[in-house]
This record gives structure tokens, sequence and C-alpha cells, in this order.
């Protein structure tokens, strides 16, 4: 049997209708949405006095459940489809006097202007707005206009749909120019019992006279698990908070069909700010043998070591999951920008949401083990924040790690699930500050006392990695040679901070484009200039080309540590200008020609790399890499003269040699860090 359209245009077709219901019958066709699913919205905007107008009944129940329920009797039903108005006149005309069927075009409706103060759509819209042809627009123009005409002031159209990001966006600017109140409300619905997978909303469109000028637009969104709307500040934002939900919906509905072989990833958004609160990671794992007792678990991380592997990487996820024994585990992220009072709380908030995400078949009362690191919940006080024209919104915070260490920490918050710096406290940094009443503007950490910062320790591996790199330099002598070290990228300083202070001959200058990271790491890491530390503020890419043209073979190592803005490009750092073949041969003509020049390289498009790594190849005759287990970052380690190879036992002995001479001169690091341990995984390409 033949009931769907040949063609989406179809759907705005008479004939169509006609043929659909009587190949269909008397058996009720509901798009989307049962009454009792949809009742609770209803009656928040439908009165029992007022005189409804549904377009596009069709056969649906809808309207004889709300005259037989007492919602409302004064309903006009209109039709394209004279057969289905002869059928559902048939079925009501004796059991219900109060409501009438009429074999009408919703397009050019007979009734007057201001007659009803209820329209109702449900589904109607989604039908005939198949494309954004201009013919089909022109169409829904003509729809709205005609609700809108026979709406009185203050009257509400209801229009239940799938919201489908055209379909929302047409309606919302539409009525929302037009100066009426737009609210979405997603429809509270049974997943098992669903018919689709994504959730059914209903956009309900208030009628107001418009303002002359330019009145403010009210735009929210709400469901029924909200006291009240959320307000948006437009249309795109209204869209993309629908797109949400969406997702949402899809991501439980994949999860309840059985384990997946991704890690599925979502936010859960603060119910008053629409800011993300949690960012929970789906993970399954089918070795595990499924018992009563370790089905679904779920994990909440110490704020403030999401970035870490375990936590933020698919690879350290799956590993948590696989050594916690659980067939489905559910990790929580916790945000910087939100409070949590504890572990308690947290289960409270989310016991009822992460059950929608649980494994099929687990029953509905079954108790759910809430894990953690130690049964807390972590420390993480943010210090500092403010936004620079450069790097965008950042943070300076300080973060409980393991064996009660804290640590401060610069994040950009485009990038907010990397730490850009990293130094450890010698002190314990003191409590969260208590909440701040909204009348205090004040920035967080502008009046709190500095905190010791440890220079000893280097907690990026990769910046270990870069410093035993100078070995490659291949002095020998227990007491170094001097050297001058070009360092583009500052940051917190933590890097050019730990040459200058454990190499006392080194003659550090560095290159930060941004004034504000200046500020940051001198105010917040203990990083301070000197007469063998200079910061130059400048981009790198024309600071190098200037010492290129003017004062060539000047540096005995040149580091790049430097972070891309760029978020849709593969390669986070460096820039990709940086690594261009003319530039590198100017990095080229200002390093000595025994000299080291150092790359943080964090890559993930394997093409890109390649790429990288060949022009590196033409540039410098001799490469060597160091891998950093655990992360994406490898330490690229270029030489401009091939006869300065050295293989990994040589490097080891030079390492030791430069530990010892630094013994020697009381200038020992933390014992965690040891140069040949860094050295002895270093590869030739």
């Amino acid at each position: 049997m033949e009931l769907l359209p040949r063609s989406p245009g179809e759907f705005g077709s008479a004939p169509y209708w006609d043929r659909f219901f009587r190949q269909r019958g008397q058996r009720p066709f509901e798009w989307y949405g049962a009454f009792p699913e949809l009742c609770p919205v209803l009656l928040k905007y439908v009165r029992p006095r007022d005189k409804v107008l549904v377009v596009g009944c069709g056969n649906s129940e809808l309207s004889e459940q709300m005259y037989d329920t007492g919602m409302c009797e004064d309903i006009v039903n209109i039709d394209i489809s004279d057969t289905v108005i002869r059928q559902m006149q048939e079925r009501s005309a004796s059991r219900r006097p109060k409501m009438s069927y009429l074999q009408m075009d919703m397009l050019q409706m007979d009734f007057p202007d201001a007659h009803f103060q209820v329209a109702l759509d449900k589904g109607t819209l989604d039908a005939i707005l198949t494309d954004d042809e201009e013919i089909t627009l022109s169409k829904v123009d003509r729809m709205f206009a005609e609700i809108s005409r026979v709406l009185q002031v203050g009257g509400r159209y209801l229009c239940v749909s799938l919201a489908q990001a055209h379909v929302l966006k047409k309606a919302v600017e539409y009525f929302s120019q037009a100066g009426w109140v737009v609210r979405v409300h997603e429809v509270a619905t049974s997943r098992d019992k669903q018919q689709f997978v994504l959730p059914i909303f209903v956009y309900v469109m208030t009628k107001f006279r418009k303002i002359p000028g330019s009145a403010p637009q009210i735009l929210e969104i709400c469901s029924e698990e909200q006291d009240k709307p959320l307000r948006l500040e437009s249309t795109e934002r209204l869209v993309e908070a629908v797109k949400d939900r969406q997702h949402y919906a899809l991501v439980c509905s994949q999860l309840s069909k059985g384990p997946c072989g991704e890690q599925l990833s979502l936010d859960l958004c603060d119910k008053a700010s629409g800011r993300p609160r949690y960012t929970l990671h789906v993970v399954d794992s089918p070795a595990v043998k499924p018992s009563r007792d370790n089905r679904f678990a779920i994990f909440i991380i110490p704020q403030g070591r999401e970035t870490e592997w375990l936590f933020g990487s698919e690879e350290g996820r799956r590993q948590l999951a696989a050594s916690a024994g659980f067939g489905r585990l559910v990790t929580a992220a916790l945000h910087r920008e939100q409070h949590y009072e504890g572990m308690a709380s947290i289960q409270a908030e989310l016991s009822g949401k992460v059950m929608e995400l649980a494994p099929p078949g687990l029953p509905a009362r079954q108790q759910v083990p809430f894990l953690s690191v130690g049964g807390d919940i972590g420390v993480r006080t943010v210090r500092y924040s403010d936004t620079s024209p450069l790097s965008g919104e950042f943070v300076v915070e300080d973060v409980k790690g393991d064996d009660a260490c804290y640590f401060r920490r610069l994040v950009f918050l485009s990038n907010r699930n990397v730490v850009q710096s990293e130094a450890r406290l010698l002190t314990p940094a003191p409590p969260p500050a208590q909440k701040k009443r909204k009348k205090d503007k004040k920035k967080p950490g502008l009046a709190e006392p500095p905190v010791a910062i440890d220079k000893s320790y280097l907690c990026c591996e990769h910046h270990k990695a870069m410093v035993a790199g100078l070995c490659l330099l291949g002095s020998s002598n227990p007491l170094p040679a001097p050297i001058a070290v070009l360092v583009v990228g500052l940051g917190g300083g933590s890097l050019p901070l730990f040459i200058h202070d454990y190499f006392s001959q080194a003659h550090v200058a560095v290159v930060e484009i941004d004034p504000s990271m200046l500020e940051v790491a001198t105010r917040w890491f203990g990083f301070s200039q000197g007469d063998r530390m200079q910061v130059h503020v400048a981009d790198g890419l024309d600071h190098i080309a200037k010492l290129a043209a003017e004062a060539p073979a000047q540096y005995d190592t040149i580091m790049f540590d430097v972070d891309s803005k760029d978020l849709t490009v593969g390669m986070s750092c460096p820039p990709p200008a940086f690594v261009e073949k003319p530039f590198l041969e100017k990095v080229k003509t200002i390093l000595k020609p025994k000299g080291v020049f150092v790359l943080n390289l964090v890559c993930r498009d394997a093409r890109l790399k390649e790429s990288v790594l060949a022009i590196l190849r033409e540039v410098f005759p001799l490469l060597y890499v160091r891998r950093i287990d655990g992360e994406v970052n490898e330490i690229l380690f270029c030489q401009p003269c091939p006869e300065s190879r050295r293989d990994p036992v040589e490097l080891t002995v030079l390492a030791q040699a430069l530990e010892g001479s630094m013994q020697q001169l009381g200038r020992t690091w933390d014992s965690s860090y040891v140069l040949a341990d860094m050295l002895q995984a270093i590869t030739i390409l």
C-alpha cells in the first residue's frame, strides 16, 4: 500500500491526501506525539473558553481528546482533504456537537480577522516546509500570514514539530521579527515508546502588537524539568540549543541498542545559564563479562584533572573503564565556571539523567555506583581570568593533583581541554574563595597573596624533552660553555625560566606576540627578566625575519613552543606559517652551524604531519624525534650540520656529563627529571 508521497511537494497536494486517507481508512494517523505527552504543554496555553483552530487536522485524535478531557470544546478543524473531513465529521458529529470539521485551504482561510485565541498545528508545518525552494517558502509565508490574521492579539500559535533546523529557523525568524514572543518547549516522551528517535518540540508563538522601532526579540526554550524558560539572545542560539537536545536524544537512542564501538560524548548544561556543567563520555568495554553488579558505573573526574591522559584521551578512558571492570562507564568532567557542593550533590544531580545512558536491559531501579579518585571531586580555584585580543578568553587556576600537590595552570578557553602552561606550587593553594555577591565586580585573584612557584620542576613532558635537546650541542665540558637560546612562545614562562635558572651561562631571548601573556607569566608564574633573560613582544615570524636579515648565525638553540589559534587546522602547534620552507630557511640562517632547532609539533592530521616532516628534512639534513608517551606532542630536533649526528649512547653520555656539571654547580632540579631518560627514546628520522 502506497502511503508516502512520491515527492515532498505532494505533501501540499489535496489529491494526495484524499488518496492517503481513502487507503488508510478510519485508523487515526498521528504524525508524532500522543495526547498524554502533549497534554502538559497544551494545558499551559489552551484555556477552556478559547476558540481553537486546528490546521491540517487529518484524522488525528488530538482534537477529540482535547474535547473529551474538557481541555477545550470550541474547536474548528480544517484540512485540505475533503475525504478526511467527511470521515472526521461522521466520527464526531453526534458525540462532539461544539466541534466542527471544515474542508479548507489554510493558505486562504474564510475566517474573519482575529477570530481565534489559539491556532494548533501538529506536523503540518513540517509537512509543507520540506525544502528551501522559493515556491515552498512563499507557501509557508502565506500560511504564517493567514494564521497571524485569524489570531487575536494575545493569541497563541502552537506548532508541534521535530524542529529541523530550517523549519525552526523559518518559524522563529518570521514571528519574532513581527514582534511575537517565541518559546520552544521540548516534549517529555517515553523513549521506549517513542516513534521517532528525535525529540518532539512545541513552538509557542504569542501574538503582540509590533512596537515601532527596534524592540528586543524575546526567544526562550524550556523543558518539563525546568522551573522557568531559558532566554536566549538570538535565533541562531535558539537553533543551537534545540540541536543540543536532538544530539542528546540521538546519543541515548544509540546507547539503548547495545555497546558502541566509538566513545560518545555530550554536555549537560546548567538550567539557569545554559552553559555546560558536565561533559560526559560513554565508554563501553565489550570484553568485560557482564554480571548484575558490573554493568554500569559513573566516574567523576576530579576538578582540574580532566586534561590528564587517563581522563582526557580516548585510549586513557578506555584503560580507565577496563581497570574499573564495568561494561559501560560514563566519565563526567566538571566545568570551571560551575560550583559543586560535593560528591553527594553531584550524585543527586546526575542520577536521573545518566540512567538515560544506561545499557539496554538495566533495571530502572538498579543502584549505579559513582566512582572517583580518592572519593572526592578535587579542588579547582580560578585565580585570574581575562580576555586578550590575541589569545581570547583565558584563566589562571590552581588545581589539586596527585599526592596532595597543587599546580597552577594557564588555560585558553578556546581550547579548554589543553593546559597551555603549568607550574607546581611550593605551598598548598588556599581553599576556594567564597562565592562573591553580584555587586562585587572584582576579578578573582586580584587581592590574593602570591604563592611560591617550584622552579625546579618541569610539569610538561614535552618541555623536559625540549630542554634535553641542549645535549645535542655536544659540549662535554664539565662547566657548560655560554649558549644563546631563542624561545618563541612564552605562555607561563616555565620553559625559558628553567633554562635560565639551571644553565647558568645561558642567555635567553623570548619572543611573545601577546603582551597579556607577559603580564600573566610575571604576575602568576614567577617569571622575571634580567641580564640573561629578555622578552621581545613581537610576532615571531617578523622577529626572526628581521634577525635573519641583520645578524645571521647568532643562536646555539632555537625553540618553538607556540600554539595555533586556528582550531580548524589539524595542527595545533605551531601555526602553519612557522613550518613553511621560506621561514624555516630564515630559522636556519640565525642558527649556528652546530646549533639545534627544537620544535614542539602537535599534529593530528597524518598527511599534514608528513608534509611538515618533508619540509624540515629539506631544510635540516639531520632530524631527530622524541615522541611523548600518551600525548600527541612530538619534539623534533633539527640540525643544519649532518656531521653533528650522534647515536643514543653518545647522547646518554653527554646528558650524564651535563647533569654532573650541574650538580657540581649546586644546580640540581627535581629528581624525577633525568636528561638521559629523555634521550634514550630519541630516534633519527
